[in-house]
């Protein structure tokens, strides 16, 4: 090498130490000063692993939320937000999966010989892969980190762990058992012996692109998920047409890959002359390959992806620093400081580039994907946060206003209910006052009923049992329909009129829904088939009637006697008479039982006539015959006996004559008229009680409906309350279902903050 190439090569790098990675003294690295870059995607990785499973747990609390919703108030979530989470969750659990296994992942390509295996072993500072002389990688080999202290592979198609030192046998071209040059042997290597794979850095060496035509199926197995494809050339020669078809393959698969040149054994030019021109040869060619041909790159960033190495020089300078030797040891071409620098600003912008590809190929989509299932929970919440918040408001209203209904209502109620009181009061009252007037007016004209009934009379003892039971039967109709006649239109029309007044009444008390509701309750109670029962008893009243059919004289002595004094105040006085009647009177005293009953006479003057009376006349007819004949004789004496003769003849003639004429007409009247008599008496002692039995009719009627009315109202207080009781639970669930949503609004937007922070600190750089 010149020295105007060494010194070119110094003025880029600077000296590290052995062991460690170069770092442009110009910056241009996004990680900071001896920092490697490959912990940015360690980290990332990290930070996106604990976001996504932060939205795993979310997406579980959102699952049961919704499921809370739907349970407690199905407007409020329905079944298709639980389906949409579950489709979340689904998504989130694979990319949290994926995204626990990703790696970043390098693979190498290049022709048979050009030092493929010798670069991968020369990064990771030891003899892992097969190295020698043509044709010696027969498969693809990928070297991984293991937590484990032993290194082992597993070979493909088998799961066990085979000892390390039989790669040799299985991956190598000379071995005679040889794999399918597509298939992969995976080598685990202990992470405490390589710096390099405790990054999560999957290397893979590969065959010759020269060794099989069938390139495509390689590139589908194994570059599909390759973050950095390094084409290991050989500095000796140029890039061929095997090595660009190939690339070509992947680059039309592939947007964009990262590919670097090494331009290894460069070691070769150490002694050359044109070493410079040939530098500057190799530059040109994979600088037209990857801008123009590849369009990978632009001009500005292709310095960074085209290096000149000598892997073979790397790995022995390494190994001799483990063992403990000085890496310049051992026979090395001139300008191996200059190699070595560039191998080391290669493994740099390697990894720099390795770091961010793989941080923008496996998290981007994943933290985009994250963002908007976030964000359309984060919606969903807020949704869900309004829709409450809505709810609660409207219930809070409806709240106040049930609140003011049920306390006018129970206002209302207490004093309509005293007025109705009042009016059935009044209504009874009234029907009380106009059924005695009615009735007293029937009782003053029960003779005409009497007189109306023309059944046939006969005074033989069993035709009159018969006679009377039909005349009760007539006078219990006949006063029946005429009392219905004077009262009951009235009394109906009044009956009507208050219950339609309570009824209104009642009814504007209500909430209008609840009228609206119960629209054919009220109607119901004004039923029409109200009749007013006047059942006068007529059989029982007078069932101890007696009638008196006897001829009675009416100018006997005892007729005269209750003509002047009236029946109740010569009662005792006739009774005295009994033993000493005339002829002419043949009367016999109703019972007392059978008496109509009147007031006593209970004045002192009355009770000293009637007993001087008695007294004496039961004197005067007490005497012997003979005081009758000195009487008689005395009246002679005085009048004369013409006159006297007169007088008895006369007498003698009226007896004659209504004695003749007391025939069953007579007796009829006569009995109507003691009927009449009777009956006036026992009526008049149930005006009140039959007037009372009306207005309770009516009152029972009245009372019927008010209580009809209270039950309804009642029944709309106790919905009332079960409403209000129904608005504070609601109000209850939608309190808490705000709440619940609030929190999980805000996790889902801290979480959404959390990505685009992930995406800023590690997709923008």
């Amino acid at each position: 090498m010149t020295s105007a190439s060494f010194q070119r090569a110094n003025s880029v790098f600077s000296v590290a130490s052995p062991g460690s990675v170069a770092k442009p003294t110009n910056g241009g690295g996004s990680g900071e000063p001896g920092k490697n870059p490959l912990k940015l995607f360690v980290d990332a990785k990290k930070k996106i692993n604990e976001t996504f499973s932060g939205v795993k747990g979310y997406i579980g609390e959102s699952h049961e939320f919704i499921q809370e919703c739907i349970s407690l108030d199905g407007d409020v979530a329905d079944q298709n937000k639980l389906e949409e989470l579950a489709g979340f969750l689904e998504k989130a659990t694979g990319i949290s999966d994926v995204l626990t296994r990703d790696h970043m992942k390098v693979a190498f390509f290049g022709r048979t010989s050009n030092g493929k295996s010798t670069v991968i072993n020369a990064m990771l500072r030891d003899k892992i892969l097969p190295t020698g002389i043509g044709h010696t990688t027969s498969c693809f080999l990928s070297v991984e980190g293991s937590d484990s202290l032993d290194a082992y592979l597993i070979a493909p198609g088998s799961e066990e762990r085979k000892n390390v030192k039989s790669v040799a046998q299985l991956a190598h071209a000379l071995c005679s058992q040889k794999l399918e040059p597509s298939s992969n042997v995976q080598i685990f290597w202990p992470k405490s012996r390589c710096a390099l794979l405790k990054y999560d850095v999957i290397f893979v060496d590969s065959p010759g692109v020269d060794v099989t035509p069938d390139l495509d199926s390689w590139i589908d197995q194994h570059c599909m998920d390759a973050d950095v494809f390094v084409l290991v050339g050989n500095a000796e020669s140029t890039l061929m047409r095997a090595e660009k078809n190939f690339f070509h393959k992947v680059s039309e698969k592939l947007s964009k890959p990262n590919i670097f040149i090494l331009n290894n054994r460069w070691e070769a030019a150490a002694t050359d002359d044109h070493a410079d021109d040939v530098r500057k040869q190799h530059e040109e060619r994979n600088t037209s390959f990857l801008v123009d041909e590849l369009k990978v790159v632009d001009l500005s960033q292709v310095n960074d992806r085209i290096f000149f190495v000598s892997a073979k020089e790397m790995l022995n300078m390494r190994l001799q620093h483990q063992q403990g030797m000085p890496e310049e040891g051992g026979a090395l071409a001139p300008g191996s400081n200059a190699r070595k620098f560039e191998f080391e600003n290669f493994e740099y912008k390697f990894q720099e580039c390795l770091s961010q590809s793989a941080i923008q190929t496996k998290f981007e989509q994943h933290c985009k994907k994250g963002q908007e299932i976030t964000a359309a929970l984060q919606a969903t919440m807020d949704d869900i946060f309004n829709l409450a918040v809505e709810r609660k408001s409207d219930c809070e209203d409806r709240l106040v206003t049930c609140t003011d209904q049920l306390a006018k209502m129970l206002k209302d109620q207490k004093t309509l209910t005293y007025e109705c009181k009042e009016n059935i009061k009044d209504v009874v009252e009234d029907v009380e006052a106009k059924v005695g007037n009615a009735m007293m007016e029937e009782i003053n004209r029960l003779s005409i009923l009497v007189d109306e009934f023309n059944k046939p009379f006969h005074p033989d003892r069993i035709f009159l049992k018969v006679y009377k039971d039909e005349l009760h039967n007539h006078l219990e109709d006949a006063l029946g329909r005429n009392l219905q006649a004077r009262c009951s239109t009235a009394l109906t029309q009044s009956l009507e009129v208050t219950k339609s007044e309570m009824i209104t009444q009642m009814e504007t008390m209500l909430p209008p829904n609840w009228r609206v509701q119960h629209q054919q309750t009220f109607p119901s109670m004004m039923r029409h088939d109200f009749d007013m029962s006047y059942k006068l008893d007529c059989r029982t009243l007078c069932r101890d009637f007696e009638e008196n059919l006897d001829f009675q004289f009416s100018l006997g002595i005892r007729t005269i006697m209750r003509r002047f004094m009236g029946m109740k105040r010569n009662q005792f006085a006739l009774m005295s008479l009994d033993s000493l009647t005339s002829p002419v009177s043949a009367f016999q005293p109703t019972p007392p039982s059978a008496r109509s009953p009147g007031p006593e006479v209970d004045k002192s003057s009355e009770e000293e006539l009637l007993l001087s009376l008695v007294a004496g006349v039961a004197s005067l007819t007490s005497r012997t015959s003979m005081g009758v004949l000195v009487i008689t004789g005395i009246v002679w004496r005085t009048v004369g006996w013409r006159l006297l003769a007169v007088c008895g003849t006369l007498y003698t003639g009226v007896y004659v004559y209504e004695r003749l004429t007391w025939t069953n007409k007579a007796k009829e009247k006569a009995f109507k008229r003691q009927f009449v008599r009777y009956a006036r008496d026992k009526l008049q002692l149930v005006v009140s009680y039959t007037s009372s039995n009306c207005s309770q009719q009516v009152q029972h009627e009245l009372s019927n409906t008010f209580s009809q009315l209270c039950l309804e109202t009642d029944r709309a207080v106790d919905e009332l309350r079960d409403e209000i009781n129904d608005l504070k639970r609601k109000m209850d669930v939608y309190g808490t279902l705000q709440g619940k949503s609030k929190t999980l609004r805000n996790r889902a937007y801290w979480l959404n903050s959390e990505l685009k922070t992930f995406a800023l600190d590690y997709l923008s750089i």
